[in-house]
């Protein structure tokens, strides 16, 4: 199985996996550079994956299929462009051969879901979170609540370390800053912002991240650590009352950071 991040837009990444001859394609916000990506590597498409709603990740869908017939699965509660297969957490879906589990992470919208491929055949886990967690940050909160967003990262953060993250969005130097900012003095972040400086530097992506380096550098999933505690009571002047305040205090000081 071969992943490629497929560049969209000014910042996206549509997630393409194939097999050498069938593909499936996650979040396509646009459809010319997918049929083009395909022509290219002589793939057919069999499958769209949707982790939410927004038309970032959506609105290549309908031409997609109507070019290849490609199946399309999509979260169970939110609106999308029909005719989509259903499915929420605890579901699974077979694709090339691959049986991906379908994980419910609301937060970022109501019925956000991801999906996770156990490690096979020597190959790492593959998480494809859309919007949910991001490298060094996690997504808005236009849906959901602080409580919802805390325990989809902590479900999240209970994957395999060597869980190949991938993230919809290259927000990953801007997300560093501001962990920077919260925790200065934690060294795996400063030396995580150097290497992601020199692939940007190169024009590479700095994904996938993975999921055991996520917990040392991103503010998000140490949001109980008591530096970054000690971080949020001094940027706001409060202490916060327990870790779900902590985490949208956080979330809010990310909201107005430059």
């Amino acid at each position: 199985m071969v992943l490629h991040p497929l560049p969209a837009f000014a910042d996206n990444y549509i997630w393409c996996l194939h097999n050498g001859e069938e593909a499936l394609v996650v979040d396509p916000g646009e459809d010319r550079g997918v049929l083009d990506w395909l022509g290219r590597e002589g793939l057919s498409l069999r499958t769209i994956l949707i982790t939410h709603h927004h038309p970032d990740h959506t609105a290549g869908v309908a031409a997609l299929r109507e070019a290849t017939g490609a199946e399309v699965i999509g979260p169970a509660r939110e609106v999308l462009p029909e005719p989509v297969r259903r499915v929420a957490g605890g579901d699974r879906v077979q694709a090339l051969g691959q049986d991906f589990e379908v994980i419910d992470v609301p937060g970022h919208t109501a019925g956000h879901i991801a999906y996770f491929l156990p490690a096979s055949a020597g190959a790492p886990p593959l998480l494809f979170c859309g919007d949910t967690l991001f490298s060094g940050g996690c997504g808005r909160l236009f849906e959901g609540t602080p409580h919802q967003m805390l325990a989809s990262l902590r479900r999240l953060a209970s994957l395999p370390d060597d869980t190949q993250v991938c993230c919809t969005h290259e927000y990953t130097l801007a997300n560093l800053a501001f962990a920077r900012a919260v925790e200065p003095d934690n060294p795996d972040l400063a030396e995580y912002l150097v290497h992601c400086r020199e692939l940007r530097e190169r024009n590479f992506p700095t994904l996938p991240s993975s999921i055991g380096l996520e917990k040392r550098v991103n503010p998000f999933l140490r949001s109980a650590e008591p530096a970054i505690v000690r971080a949020v009571a001094g940027h706001t002047g409060v202490e916060p009352a327990d870790p779900v305040a902590a985490f949208a205090a956080l979330r809010e000081w990310k909201n107005v950071y430059r």
